[in-house]
């Protein structure tokens, strides 16, 4: 679910950058500001009496670089992010960057060996950065009649990053009744073979920030919780 509200749940953003050519470091799509909320929002937006808790993310304290390359309908290029983790990589050094997080993917069309979207990500590895990737969102995908195995998203079929796969909590505290998600990509990967995802955490029904106007609050506009 998405949470409607404003930037300033935002926690501090230390560096912004656009590789979108026409679009500046502003969130138009609404994906990254979801996600980023998910992992450092200071719930801010949950304050009062509405909510029996405050919602924040998972590492609120966290300084966040942003790295923009999708655009406002949630599409990326190759060269795009590989930019993008080029220039995380430049930055290490000058603001301690640990993680990655990559949460976007496309198919795999030849061994993670060749693939330039895999040698970037091991290049940032190699680098001393921990490069977090989605899975993938095709588990329910059957056309190759493998029930949604087998459908792992590049680069997350690399085995040098955290492939994450997405778990239903089932809205309880314990672990016993939790499920994955019928959506989550499976392994093992096409071409390697690699046994992936390497982990995975909760991914349904997860409360986060919404970039005000972004098109997803048009298009996934069920999914909005009222302020």
């Amino acid at each position: 679910l998405f949470r409607s509200g404003l930037l300033n749940s935002f926690p501090n953003v230390t560096y912004a950058e656009s590789f979108v050519p026409g679009e500046g470091v502003d969130d138009y799509y609404g994906h990254g500001t979801h996600i980023a909320g998910s992992i450092a929002g200071n719930g801010a937006n949950s304050y009062g009496p509405a909510y029996l808790h405050d919602i924040h993310g998972v590492a609120p304290g966290a300084h966040l670089i942003n790295l923009k390359v999708l655009n406002r309908n949630g599409q990326a290029d190759d060269a795009t992010v590989i930019k993008a983790i080029e220039r995380a990589i430049q930055l290490k050094e000058i603001y301690n960057i640990k993680v990655i997080n990559l949460s976007l993917g496309r198919a795999i069309f030849e061994s993670y060996k060749k693939d330039p979207l895999c040698r970037e990500v091991e290049k940032a590895w190699r680098a001393g950065i921990t490069v977090v990737v989605a899975a993938g969102n095709e588990g329910r995908n059957n056309t190759a009649n493998t029930n949604g195995y087998g459908t792992i998203a590049a680069p997350g079929n690399d085995p040098l990053v955290l492939t994450v796969g997405a778990m239903n909590t089932e809205s309880t505290p314990q672990r016993s009744d939790d499920l994955m998600t019928t959506y989550s990509s499976k392994g093992p990967t096409s071409v390697d073979k690699v046994v992936k995802p390497d982990l995975v955490a909760p991914g349904n029904k997860i409360f986060s920030i919404l970039m005000p106007n972004a098109t997803l609050e048009t298009t996934e506009a069920s999914n909005l919780v009222p302020l």
